[in-house]
């Protein structure tokens, strides 16, 4: 017999052609990278590049930590699509074409584009050490990742919500301090990702809210479980040359959390913003064990503002072997 969770993805399924309809772009559409980087057709491709080179001075270590930890996450995308193809419900084996498999492959090839435009972009900027930017990302494919979603279609769809938000966040914010020391193609670029991101977000959160109306006993439960173990970024597992896995995570977060780009306060506006859409505090006829998980949520932004009014981050800045600390190699 069926768990609740298959027969809820089966009967959202005919449904997915509309989602992808409404918050995808088709590939001879959307933006692609070239767009944005000098044409190496181009006879004035050298100037191009002498210009991305001489604005790129102008950022400082940590903006550039935190563009190599963007880039490297953003890399690792078979990682993502290997993963959500393995869930519940999304089937690429199916005789007829799935609905979900053609969405996470729609949804990977968008994605795929940022992480190419990225790398190149740092590649031409002539700041970082590539090789060891490539070390990294190649390490974050190899070693893989637990997010504690297991196989289960309703915590896979709260944590891709709450992460595409998070780096909506984030590559906006980038985009935003490129474009205030006069880098203007870079804080394009981190722009139109940032709005990709968004959009994405606003399909995984239409996902959600739409089992909500199937089962929202088994949705509220996967999302409190998701929160009490806290919502882990793909940054979490990253690694230096030489390190162990997540080692290079908490000096990366501290670059984020000093520069403003993605903060602990972020992270509570982003459960508060997913508790008001999804009507956590109104939705009726729950069970005793649902019941008690939506207190939970309603609960818990107050209880992190307070953990979060006394953290505090160190100022020095760690050496990261992508980066020196003038941002020169």
């Amino acid at each position: 017999m069926k768990n609740i969770r298959l027969e809820v993805m089966d009967a959202i399924e005919p449904q997915v052609s509309g989602f992808m309809d409404s918050f995808l772009i088709p590939p001879d559409e959307i933006w692609q990278p070239s767009d944005f980087l000098p044409d190496s057709q181009s006879d004035g491709f050298f100037d191009d590049v002498e210009q991305i080179r001489e604005e790129a001075k102008e950022l400082g270590y940590d903006f550039w930590v935190t563009l190599v930890a963007d880039t490297i996450t953003e890399e690792a995308l078979p990682t993502y699509e290997s993963w959500l193809m393995d869930v519940e419900g999304i089937n690429q084996h199916a005789k007829e074409n799935n609905g979900w498999s053609r969405w996470v492959r729609a949804w990977t090839a968008e994605e795929n584009r940022h992480g190419d435009v990225l790398n190149k972009y740092l590649y031409l900027s002539g700041r970082v050490n590539m090789r060891q930017v490539e070390i990294s990302t190649q390490y974050l494919i190899n070693d893989g990742f637990d997010i504690g979603t297991d196989r289960d279609p309703y915590k896979n769809f709260i944590y891709t919500t709450f992460q595409e938000l998070a780096t909506n966040i984030s590559h906006k914010r980038v985009g935003q301090m490129a474009k205030k020391k006069g880098n203007l193609l870079l804080g394009k670029m981190c722009a139109i990702i940032a709005g990709d991101e968004m959009r994405h977000h606003l399909a995984y959160r239409e996902f959600v809210k739409t089992i909500l109306g199937h089962d929202p006993n088994g949705m509220i439960l996967a999302f409190a479980d998701m929160m009490k173990f806290k919502i882990v970024m793909p940054a979490h597992f990253l690694r230096e040359s030489g390190g162990a896995i997540g080692a290079a995570f908490e000096n990366f977060s501290n670059c984020a959390q000093r520069l403003g780009v993605y903060t602990s306060q972020d992270y509570i506006d982003i459960l508060k913003k997913l508790n008001t859409y999804w009507e956590m505090g109104t939705i009726r006829g729950l069970n005793e064990e649902a019941e008690k998980a939506r207190d939970y949520l309603m609960k818990l932004p107050d209880r992190l503002q307070r953990i979060s009014e006394r953290m505090k981050f160190p100022e020095d800045q760690y050496r990261f072997n992508w980066v020196q600390a003038n941002g020169v190699i």
